[in-house]
């Protein structure tokens, strides 16, 4: 392990980044990482290395509390996070042109059982079932992906994974399950967080469990309309989630780990998307992870926030330009706007995120994968 590339960005120690000299991190990011360090009961506050600014807190961390969850944290989509499925379909007799046509209106809502596909996952039904299979805004897809090279042969099989096949990623949350749990704590308690052995934080809880389980539903709904618009069979090889409040043990302590945008490092494999025109990651958490928190970076992370890209590229490219990428992928995003505020310039390099992280210790790479087709949105009349 290469301690060098954890920083401490406090004198003892309990706010740290893991980020090298090549790895540029905004500014506003890092005072956001020491300013929630300093919320009452904080213990640790790491930030990853796709640290970027957020909504007053940043994303691409993790945070450990001794008996305090703070739910603005986590965020507006608890629950939010990626999907992995292997398919039956061999890369190389895919017709790219046949299944983009077929893949429609995955943003539309679902026609289906959604009661019955809920009950599967042992989730109950609510008021927001509308929403179900539905990929949302912002920098969520639903993407079809075939492997680019395989370092660690024996882990692939492992997993049961084939080369010549083609997979699905899907990146979802629990969509307005999770703004409606946001927006609950903050008329009710503001800014201020909830001791854990209090009622409101056992009700919090709750209501998150259940946040986080309708959203491994949705993204397996999302999956299966997909694989059915492109006639083939799925089998599911991870989810997890990056948008959680979970309890962890830590220096013989109980406390309680926050994660906004930081994947579970102890879990098992974990899928790293990089941008719609750059490679995604396989990768097996390796070493104790204490240092980082139990937690990796969840993808590439923003360089630019979504006005400043739409600003710095809405004149440099036509958006005509921006459908088919650099190596080959196309993409399906009828939201012009959408399509330069998630252009592949407005993220970091996702092979320094990675090789960060390497470096570190705290991963070991798998496999490499690249998009084939990336759903966005597609206008309907």
């Amino acid at each position: 392990m290469d301690k060098a590339l954890f920083s401490t960005l406090t004198e003892d120690g309990r706010v740290r980044l893991l980020a090298s000299q090549d790895n540029w991190v905004e500014g506003e990011a890092l005072a956001q990482l020491r300013k929630t360090a300093e919320l009452p009961g904080m213990r640790l506050a790491v930030g990853l290395p796709d640290l970027h600014p957020g909504r007053g807190h940043p994303v691409g961390a993790a945070f450990v509390t001794d008996d305090t969850l703070y739910p603005q944290l986590v965020g507006n989509d608890a629950g939010c996070g990626m999907g992995f499925w292997q398919t039956d379909l061999r890369a190389q007799k895919l017709k790219q042109d046949k299944c983009f046509q077929r893949l429609q209106d995955l943003q539309g809502p679902w026609d289906g059982n959604t009661i019955g596909w809920l009950a599967q996952y042992g989730v109950e039904s609510t008021e927001s079932d509308f929403a179900l299979g539905t990929i949302g805004s912002g920098n969520h897809f639903a993407e079809l992906q075939a492997w680019q090279e395989v370092q660690d042969l024996q882990k692939f099989s492992d997993l049961g994974l084939q080369k010549q096949t083609l997979s699905i990623l899907v990146h979802s949350g629990s969509r307005g399950l999770g703004d409606l749990l946001l927006r609950r704590h903050l008329d009710q308690h503001g800014a201020a967080g909830l001791p854990a052995a209090s009622e409101q934080a056992v009700q919090y809880m709750h209501a998150h469990e259940h946040a986080r389980r309708w959203a491994v539903a949705n993204r397996a709904l999302i999956a299966s309309r997909m694989a059915e618009q492109i006639r083939c069979d799925i089998r599911p090889v991870l989810d997890i989630c990056h948008n959680s409040i979970t309890p962890v043990a830590a220096a013989a302590a109980a406390g309680w780990l926050h994660r906004k945008g930081a994947a579970p490092a102890d879990v098992g494999a974990v899928v790293i998307p990089g941008t719609r025109g750059s490679l995604s990651y396989l990768v097996i958490p390796t070493g104790d992870q204490q240092d980082n928190a139990w937690s990796v970076a969840h993808g590439a992370g923003r360089r630019w926030n979504r006005r400043s890209a739409l600003a710095r590229l809405k004149d440099r490219y036509r958006a005509d330009s921006l459908v088919k990428t650099e190596i080959g992928s196309r993409v399906i995003c009828e939201d012009k706007d959408l399509l330069y505020e998630e252009a592949p310039q407005a993220y970091k390099d996702i092979d320094t995120v990675i090789q960060d992280m390497v470096r570190a210790g705290v991963i070991s790479v798998v496999a490499t994968l690249r998009p084939v087709i990336t759903y966005k949105v597609r206008r309907t009349a």
